[in-house]
């Protein structure tokens, strides 16, 4: 139903949308140093899963654009800095965990539980106000009323951002993650690097 209402969009309008989606994915925002912190602090495999838990927080933000709860929560500004500031204390606090952690070896890497990686990554982005913002002003300008209903095209709109997006910050993690083991796992600098880039993961959501 969704890829029939896909079907209806002239073939050179999605391009225009993908090839306007990877530029964006590309550049480097919150999800991407985040996925390079993970990477760099537990390898190429937590960077990829990181990526992976990221994307399924995309996926709930373009849940809430589809039934409008983005809208709701985009008017008040007082949610939006609710979700600021307890991603800002989540961020922080992985900092300091990360700080504190002692140096980390193969083996201990290789132990990290995959679902604590994925469920960081999509806290990270779920108490992450600007993708409900941004979806609520990028998505809408590709849809026509023509073309299906608006909400079928807000959903499949946003998982094909989503698909592109998640690939593309899976592969910013696996990279940071090599990067990571060049470092030297072993003398613990890794960790005090992830550290620091959540805490500066953390003043920018505030400030910016």
């Amino acid at each position: 139903m969704i890829w029939d209402t896909l079907a209806n969009f002239p073939l050179q309008q999605l391009l225009a949308f993908m090839a306007g989606a990877l530029v964006l994915n590309f550049a480097p925002g919150q999800d991407v140093f985040f996925a390079s912190a993970c990477g760099i602090q537990n390898g190429p495999r937590a960077g990829a899963l990181a990526g992976f838990g990221v994307g399924l927080g995309v996926v709930c933000h373009v849940v809430m654009a589809t039934i409008g709860l983005g809208a709701l929560v985009a008017a008040h500004p007082g949610a939006l800095a609710a979700i600021k500031y307890a991603g800002a204390a989540y961020l922080l606090f992985l900092a300091w965990k990360s700080w504190n952690a002692g140096a980390i070896t193969p083996q201990t890497s290789a132990a990290s539980r995959s679902w604590n990686i994925i469920r960081r990554g999509a806290l990270s982005n779920l108490l992450n106000p600007k993708p409900v913002l941004f979806l609520l002003a990028f998505l809408p300008q590709f849809t026509r009323p023509e073309y299906g209903p608006i909400w079928q095209q807000i959903l499949g709109l946003g998982l094909m951002f989503t698909l592109s997006g998640t690939l593309v910050t899976m592969g910013y993690g696996v990279v940071a993650g090599l990067a990571g083991k060049v470092i030297g796992q072993r003398l613990g600098v890794v960790n005090r690097i992830a550290a620091v880039m959540f805490a500066g993961l953390a003043l920018r959501l505030v400030w910016k």
